[in-house]
C-alpha cells in the first residue's frame, strides 16, 4: 500500500511541476508589487482591463494578477497566500477541481481565480452549501475584492427582487446552489424582461464543497411546483390498508431466497439496498378487499396502487429522526450526507404525503411540476466550471464523465501528522456504544478534545444520553441545532471539549486547537459508524490534523450497523462465532477494514448509477427545456415576434384572416398582444408537457419486459410529445389571436400566484413575493385601479368579427 501511495505521489508531483514554475514567477513579482501604494494597487484593476481590451488573455496576466491579489490579502485581511494556495488558484482558473485538505484555506484560494476571471466584467459566481457560508465568505473575502475596486453581491434567502438583481449585476456573486438554480428557473417563468434577475450568460463559477453539491445533492432534480387536487383523505385511508399488510420475515432478497420463504406468507417484499417494495399476490388481494376495489391495477385505480407502495415505503423504509424529523407539525427532510434540515424540500411522487399520513400531521396537497432542472444540467451551462473540496478523488470518474471536470491533488502547506487508527469492530451495537463511551471518558479525563461523528440525529441523541449518564459535558450538533453549527464547531478544538456532530456538519468552518491541546495529541475524531461513502468518512477524518497540527482518528463499527448488515456482515459474524469470541471482544484487522471499503465502493457505484440514470432522463427533457427557454428569452428580449407568428399562421392556413385582424388593431398594441399570448400558451403547454413526461417516466420501466430499452423508448415518446406540444402552441396561439379583442383589465395578482408555488429546495424567500416585483410601493398605498372597458357585444346572428363571412353563432361563437 505504501509503495502504491509513493508511486501515486510521484506522478502527481510530475503533473504539478509546470505550475511550480508559475509560482516562482508570481513570487518574483512580490518585491515590486509590495512597494505600491493602496491607490496604485487599486489602479492595477483598470490596467488589467485595458490589457484585456488590447487583446491579451487572462493567462497572459495571470502571474501579475495573482501577485496583486496576494498583496491585497496581506493589506485587507492580514493573510498571505501560501505557495500551494497559488497552485490551487491556477487549477481553479483552468476549470478543474482542486482537492485540498481541510484547513488548507480553500476560501482564500478562491480569491485568486475569482479576481482574475472577474476582470472581463461577465460576472463570476462562487457557490456555497448554505446561506451562512455565502454571507460569511462574501463579507470576509469581499474585503480583498473591494480593496481592488470590484463589486461583490450575495444571494441568500429573504432578498427582494431589487436586491437579487443588484447582487447578480456585481462583478462577483456569492450564493448557494439552490438559490442560483431556482433564480434561473424563476427567470424562465417571467413574463417581462424587467422581471429577470440573472445575467444572460453563465460565464464562470467556482463550487465550494464541490463533492457535496455536484455529487450528494445531484440525485434529485430541483422542482418548482403548484398545487393540484386534494388527495389527503385518500392517503390516510390507503395508509390504513398498508398497515394491515405483513412484510416478509426477512427484508433482503438474498436472505429470503436463502431461507426459501414462500411468497404466500408475505404481503410484500422489501429490498433495503435499492429501497424497493413489491406487492405479492396475497398483498394485492388484501388491499383490494380493504379498499373495496375489483382490481388494484385497473387504469382508473393506478393512483391507488402507486399510493399504496408509497405508504409502505413511508412505514418500512423511512425512519423518523433518521430520514426526517417532525418539527412544528411538519415533516422536514434530513439530508443523509450533511445531517442538515432541508426546510421546504419535499419528497416527490406522493412519498412526502404518505409520511405525513404516517406521522398524523397535516397532509399537504400534491403538486404539479411548473419547472425543474437537475444540478448536473444547471452547472453544465457555465462556460467554465471549477470546484474545490477536501475529498474528490474517490468520485474522480463521476466528475469526469458527468461534468468533464478533472481532479488535481494539491499538496499540503505542512506535512500531515494525523494518525488514522484501524477500525474497531464489535458484534453488537450495545458493545460498540459501551466501548465508545469508555474511550470518550478516558480521553476527556486527560483534557483531549474529541469530535464524535454520527450518521443520523437518532444516533447523536442516543450517544448524548449515554454521555449524560457518565456526567460528561458535551455539545450536540445536528440538524436540530443548525443555527448554532458554526459556533459549536469552532470551539470543538478547545481543551476538554466533547462535540457530537453528524459527519458532514460544520464543513467550511475551521477547528482551531486551544492552548495546551497540542501536547495532548490534538483533536481526536471518533466515528461511530462507517458511512456508505468513503468520501464522507474522509471528510470526518480531515477535521483534525490541519496545517501540521497533531490529531488522530478511529472508527467504531458493529456488525448490526446498516452498512455491515446489508453488505456482507454475515461472513464476519460467522467468523466470530467460529472463533468463539465473546461479544465484547473487538476485532481490529486491516483485512476487515479493506472489506468494509469494498462494500463502500459497491454502494458508491450504486448511487452513481442512480445519479447517472436521473441525468440520462433529464438530458431528454433538457434539450426540450433549452428550446422552450431560448424561445421564451427571445420573446422577452425581442419585442417583435411577428416572424414567429407568421410561421404559426402559415402552419395553420389562416394568414388572410389575420391580415384583417392586423387592420383592426394598431401595430404596437398587436405586437405586445402577440408576445403575451405566445408566452402564455408556451407556459401552459410546457407545464402540461412536464406532467405528461412525469407520467411517461413513471411507467416507462415496464417496457423492459418487452425487451425494449426504457431510456430509448422515453426519448422516442418524449420527442413525440414535444412535437405535439409545439403543434398545440402554434394552433392555440393563432386561435386566440384571431379571437382577441382589446380590453383593459385589472393587473393579475402575481404575488398570490407565486405564494402558492412550492420549491423542492425550500420555500420562496419571504422577501421575494414574485420575480415580477419590479416596482415597489409604499406600505398602505392601494394599487391604482384602471377602468374596465367592456368589449362591444356581438349578436348571435351578426357577422363574425374574425372576418370569416359566417354568422357569429356558426363561427367564433360556437364555443
Amino acid at each position: 500500500m505504501k509503495i502504491l501511495e509513493a508511486i501515486k505521489g510521484y506522478f502527481n508531483a510530475k503533473k504539478l511541476a509546470p505550475y511550480w514554475e508559475k509560482v516562482k514567477a508570481i513570487n518574483a513579482l512580490e518585491p515590486q508589487i509590495s512597494v505600491l501604494t493602496d491607490a496604485e494597487l487599486r489602479a492595477k484593476t483598470d490596467y488589467f482591463r485595458q490589457q484585456l481590451q488590447a487583446g491579451r488573455t487572462l493567462d497572459d496576466i495571470l502571474a501579475e494578477a495573482f501577485a496583486v491579489v496576494r498583496e491585497a490579502g496581506k493589506r485587507a485581511l492580514n493573510m498571505r497566500h501560501f505557495d500551494v494556495q497559488l497552485l490551487g488558484g491556477m487549477i481553479l482558473h483552468e476549470g478543474r477541481i482542486a482537492e485540498m485538505k481541510t484547513g488548507e484555506g480553500k476560501t482564500l484560494v478562491a480569491t485568486l481565480p475569482v479576481y482574475l476571471n472577474a476582470l472581463p466584467g461577465q460576472g463570476v459566481q462562487v457557490v456555497t452549501v448554505n446561506d451562512y457560508l455565502a454571507q460569511r465568505d462574501a463579507e470576509w473575502m469581499g474585503q480583498i475584492y473591494k480593496f481592488l475596486g470590484l463589486s461583490v453581491g450575495v444571494i441568500v434567502a429573504n432578498l427582494d427582487f431589487e436586491q437579487r438583481q443588484a447582487a447578480y449585476r456585481a462583478d462577483i456573486t456569492y450564493g448557494t446552489n439552490n438559490e442560483f438554480a431556482f433564480d434561473y428557473l424563476r427567470d424562465n417563468m417571467a413574463t417581462d424582461r424587467a422581471q429577470l434577475v440573472q445575467r444572460e450568460t453563465k460565464y464562470y463559477a467556482i463550487v465550494d464543497e464541490v463533492d457535496s453539491i455536484l455529487i450528494d445533492e445531484a440525485r434529485t432534480p430541483l422542482i418548482i411546483s403548484g398545487q393540484v387536487d386534494d388527495n389527503t383523505d385518500k392517503y390516510r385511508r390507503i395508509l390504513q390498508a398498508a398497515k394491515m399488510l405483513t412484510p416478509g420475515k426477512y427484508q433482503t432478497k438474498e436472505k429470503a431466497e436463502e431461507e426459501k420463504q414462500p411468497d404466500e406468507y408475505r404481503d410484500f417484499t422489501i429490498e433495503e439496498k435499492s429501497k424497493h417494495i413489491a406487492l405479492t399476490e396475497s398483498g394485492i388481494q388484501k388491499a383490494e378487499k380493504f379498499l373495496g376495489l375489483e382490481s388494484l391495477f385497473e387504469i382508473k385505480e393506478m393512483d391507488s396502487a402507486h399510493m399504496l407502495i408509497q405508504c409502505l415505503k413511508a412505514a418500512y423504509l423511512f425512519k423518523k429522526d433518521v430520514d426526517y424529523i417532525v418539527k412544528d407539525g411538519e415533516v422536514v427532510i434530513v439530508d443523509e450526507f450533511t445531517g442538515r434540515l432541508m426546510t421546504g424540500r419535499r419528497y416527490s411522487d406522493g412519498l412526502h404525503q404518505a409520511i405525513e399520513a404516517k406521522e398524523n400531521v397535516r397532509i399537504q396537497n400534491e403538486s404539479q411540476t411548473l419547472a425543474s432542472i437537475t444540478f448536473q444540467n444547471f452547472f453544465r451551462m457555465y462556460q467554465k466550471l471549477a470546484g474545490m473540496t477536501g475529498t474528490a478523488k474517490t468520485e474522480e470518474m463521476e466528475f469526469a464523465k458527468i461534468y468533464n471536470l478533472a481532479v488535481a491533488e494539491i499538496p499540503t502547506n505542512k506535512p500531515v501528522t494525523r494518525r488514522d487508527f484501524a477500525d474497531v469492530i464489535y458484534k453488537s451495537k450495545y458493545e460498540k456504544y459501551k466501548a465508545i463511551t469508555q474511550d470518550i471518558k478516558e480521553r476527556h479525563a486527560k483534557g483531549q478534545p474529541i469530535l464524535v461523528g454520527t450518521i443520523s440525529i437518532e444516533v447523536s441523541e442516543h450517544l448524548s444520553g449515554l454521555l449524560q449518564r457518565e456526567n460528561i459535558p458535551h455539545n450536540v450538533l445536528n440538524a436540530k441545532q443548525h443555527a448554532r453549527e458554526a459556533e459549536i464547531i469552532k470551539s470543538a478544538g478547545q481543551r476538554g471539549a466533547v462535540t457530537i456532530a453528524t459527519n458532514m456538519a460544520g464543513r467550511g468552518t475551521d477547528i482551531v486547537l486551544g492552548e495546551g491541546v497540542t501536547a495532548l495529541g490534538g483533536l481526536h475524531v471518533l466515528g461511530t459508524e462507517r458511512h456508505e461513502s468513503r468520501r464522507i468518512d474522509n471528510q470526518l477524518r480531515g477535521r483534525c490534523g490541519r496545517q501540521g497540527d497533531p490529531g488522530s482518528s478511529r472508527f467504531y463499527i458493529s456488525l448490526e450497523d446498516d452498512l455491515m448488515r446489508i453488505f456482507g456482515g454475515q461472513r464476519i459474524i460467522a467468523m466470530m462465532e467460529r472463533l468463539g469470541l465473546p461479544a465484547d471482544t473487538p476485532i481490529e484487522h486491516g483485512m476487515i477494514t479493506s472489506s468494509i471499503e469494498r462494500a463502500q465502493k459497491k454502494v458508491e457505484q450504486y448511487h452513481f448509477s442512480i445519479r447517472k440514470q436521473v441525468l440520462q432522463y433529464d438530458d431528454v427533457v433538457n434539450r426540450q427545456r433549452e428550446t422552450v427557454y431560448t424561445l421564451r428569452h427571445k420573446l422577452l428580449t425581442d419585442q417583435d415576434v411577428t416572424e414567429k407568428i407568421r410561421e404559426f399562421l402559415v402552419k395553420t392556413n389562416c394568414l388572410d384572416k389575420y391580415k384583417e385582424k392586423e387592420a383592426q388593431i394598431p401595430p404596437e398594441i398587436l405586437r405586445n398582444i402577440e408576445r403575451l399570448v405566445l408566452l402564455r400558451e408556451i407556459d401552459r403547454k410546457w407545464i402540461d408537457h412536464l406532467h405528461n413526461l412525469d407520467v411517461l417516466r413513471e411507467g416507462i420501466g415496464l417496457r423492459a419486459y418487452g425487451q425494449l430499452d426504457p431510456l430509448t423508448e422515453y426519448k422516442i415518446e418524449g420527442f413525440r410529445l414535444f412535437q405535439t406540444m409545439l403543434d398545440q402552441i402554434a394552433g392555440d396561439t393563432v386561435e386566440t389571436l384571431l379571437r382577441v379583442q382589446v380590453v383593459h383589465e385589472l393587473p393579475q395578482n402575481v404575488e398570490e400566484h407565486y405564494r402558492n408555488m412550492r420549491y423542492s429546495g425550500g420555500e420562496l424567500p419571504s422577501g421575494l413575493q414574485s420575480p415580477m416585483q419590479g416596482q415597489s410601493r409604499p406600505a398602505g398605498d392601494a394599487p391604482k385601479q384602471e377602468p374596465i372597458h367592456a368589449a362591444e357585444k356581438v349578436g348571435r346572428n351578426d357577422p363574425c368579427p374574425c372576418g370569416s363571412g359566417k354568422k357569429y353563432k356558426n363561427c367564433c361563437g360556437k364555443n
